[in-house]
């Protein structure tokens, strides 16, 4: 067997550039030059072309060889495609939740939606909005109690936070009379133990989003999200 590699500049400059990604300071179709990036992030090329196809890997990058690598783009055909895949998974999530869940999960779950609905309620920002969302999700998942599903799920997860991000910002109104609705009502079916129930509530939920995102795409005028003058980037240290 070789030899283990340990953790190095490539992954730390993969992480830096997610972190921008997932802020929005990169925003959608952006380019993703390896001069640049090396520049700011005072690494190897090879370290940022490495760290680009971990990115690759995890949804968030694309990479052509005549256009170079970007950050991928919210297109109709992108957003169906993680949607109907992702609502898949949480039908499935949420049945085996439903059968699984305790007392103190319920709690948790609960908690989670009171949070979201009080930070909705001081119009708190993007970022922490979709913590609390994600985060109910992640919830979910976990227990549900499959190793692989949630691999699947954390699979999914980077575009998905992605594509969240950018409804939030843009259809915050219709995030707001939805969001914690939704999440109630699927709570309550998990209380219940009514699985398949608490499947379709699940997967509705997601095509939602879906529905809205592209919806969101077809007539609004696409944000970039903040910018700064090196994308968030910094230097490794």
């Amino acid at each position: 067997m070789r030899r283990a590699r340990r953790r190095g500049l490539a992954h730390e400059a993969a992480d830096r550039i997610r972190e921008s990604i997932l802020q929005g300071t990169l925003p959608p179709g952006a380019p993703l030059r390896e001069v640049d990036l090396a520049t700011r992030l005072d690494v190897s090329r090879g370290s940022v072309r490495e760290g680009l196809a971990l990115l690759e890997r995890d949804g968030l990058v694309v990479s052509e060889w005549h256009r170079g690598a970007r950050v991928i783009e919210l297109t109709p055909a992108d957003v169906d495609e993680v949607y109907t895949v992702r609502g898949a998974l949480e039908r499935l999530a949420a049945h085996r939740a439903a059968t699984r869940v305790t007392d103190t999960h319920l709690a948790e779950l609960s908690d989670l939606v009171d949070a979201l609905d009080r930070a909705l309620s001081d119009d708190a920002d993007a970022a922490e909005l979709l913590r609390l969302d994600l985060g109910f999700h992640d919830l979910l998942y976990e227990i549900a109690a499959n190793t692989r599903l949630v691999r699947a799920w954390w699979t999914l997860r980077s575009p998905v936070h992605l594509f969240q991000l950018t409804r939030i910002r843009r259809c915050h109104p219709h995030y707001r009379r939805d969001s914690v609705e939704e999440h109630r009502t699927l709570v309550d079916l998990i209380r219940r133990r009514e699985a398949d129930a608490a499947g379709r509530c699940a997967e509705a939920h997601v095509a939602a989003s879906r529905d809205a995102l592209i919806h969101m795409l077809g007539t609004d005028t696409p944000d970039t999200g903040p910018t700064d003058t090196d994308g968030g980037l910094g230097r490794l240290t």
